[in-house]
């Protein structure tokens, strides 16, 4: 089955630059009525501010970034906007560097207003699918949780873990990181400086080589915000100041959250660890915590709270409305397989959400894709997720029989 993964993934020419392959304008523009009303602008949006439509989202793996994609695809989908999609699977064929070829029915010099899918970040080809203009954004978390939850996620897929001993897998790994990681094993860059990789960098540096440095001067570069999801609310009201939306378009309920029962507690010796193995990564995040900070000090202190406190409520109402006793439930306790998330390889610890049978009619469709998971959105949306499916049936069948 992983041969067919990989056989399904050809190889890519990379297509050189030229004025013919770059996207030169919008494909959307949303009208003035559906425009920010004077009382939700804020003191920095002009009267003219119109919401952004031509978005760039790097989707770096668990980050809360499925979360975000969610806000996207409803957003997309209420202003009729065009997405750059994958064909086949819910990724751009990722581990490879992302290429326009990948895009399904991508033309040189077609234009779209949407790129949000997994990828492996090449700015020069993600530039030729939007016009100039475009806002890029992408997410970042704390180094010692990503790495924890991506080993618990990954861990199954990645061969050189298999032999670990013992009955807590992730402590044999810290206390012995080069016993079980081989730069050129398969899939094995899930285990060290993840979001490095996931930007397209050399993920096998360590903290102070130069290249590090001008890794993060990059992504700089290249994205006009970064969010943070430690502080995912004070993210979403910059993001929403940034594209000039409303509070409405950046509602949200927590997606692909793990149970509470398979999280590790880490010791400070261990965290300390994850650190120094993970040190390009925890070099990115602390300088795009900062210039977060340094955006919500410019923003407001103040105005930031109270903006935090509307959004919170906002969501409260939205879960009264919509969740079947207002939390999230383990997957075996989730009635409709439309709100059933993709599990990792031999578990069920991802969880998801029952909805209210009894939803205002008003609410329900909102309620419904606010719900919906990332595979059953995107199959709604007209993607054909045939590789990923028959992937997500053998390894049920294989690992769970």
């Amino acid at each position: 089955m992983l041969v067919l993964y990989c056989l399904t993934n050809p190889t890519q020419e990379k297509l050189r630059g030229s004025q013919e392959d770059t996207c030169h304008h919008s494909m959307a523009n949303l009208s003035k009525k559906n425009a920010t009303t004077p009382s939700e602008r804020t003191k920095s949006q002009s009267e003219e501010c119109s919401p952004t439509v031509d978005i760039m989202f790097m989707k770096t793996h668990k980050t809360a970034s499925s979360t975000v994609l969610n806000i996207l695809f409803r957003f997309g989908e209420k202003h009729k906007l065009k997405f750059a999609f994958p064909d086949g699977r819910n990724d751009f064929f990722y581990p490879s560097p992302f290429r326009c070829s990948q895009v399904k029915d991508y033309r040189p010099g077609g234009c779209f207003n949407i790129v949000c899918n997994h990828m492996r970040f090449d700015p020069q080809e993600v530039t030729k699918l939007l016009p100039p203009g475009a806002v890029y954004i992408t997410i970042l978390r704390d180094p010692v949780d990503l790495f924890e939850s991506s080993f618990h996620y990954y861990h199954r897929a990645v061969p050189l873990t298999w032999r670990i001993s013992g009955e807590n897998k992730l402590v044999e790994f810290l206390n012995n990181p080069q016993a079980f990681y081989s730069p050129e094993a398969y899939n094995s860059y899930y285990l060290k400086n993840l979001l490095f990789f996931d930007f397209g960098l050399d993920n096998n540096v360590e903290a102070d080589d130069p290249r590090v440095t001008r890794g993060i001067q990059s992504v700089s570069k290249h994205f006009d915000l970064v969010l943070i999801a430690e502080y995912f609310e004070e993210s979403l009201i910059l993001l929403k100041d940034k594209l000039c939306w409303t509070t409405e378009d950046i509602l949200y309920f927590k997606l692909n959250a793990r149970k509470s029962s398979s999280l590790s507690q880490l010791t400070p010796e261990l965290r300390a660890k994850v650190l120094e193995w993970n040190g390009a990564d925890w070099r990115l995040y602390q300088h795009f915590n900062a210039t977060l900070w340094a955006r919500v000090q410019s923003y407001g202190r103040e105005r930031m709270k109270l903006e935090v406190n509307e959004l919170r409520r906002r969501n409260a109402e939205m879960e009264a409305l919509c969740i079947e006793g207002g939390n999230a439930v383990e997957a075996q306790k989730i009635q409709d397989r439309r709100f059933l998330p993709w599990q990792p390889v031999g578990e069920s610890s991802i969880l998801g959400y029952n909805m209210k049978r009894d939803v205002d009619p008003k609410f329900r469709t909102i309620c419904e894709k606010m719900l919906t998971p990332e595979l059953q959105y995107l199959s709604d949306l007209g993607v054909s997720l045939w590789l990923t499916r028959l992937w997500g049936w053998v390894k049920d069948i294989v690992f769970t029989s």
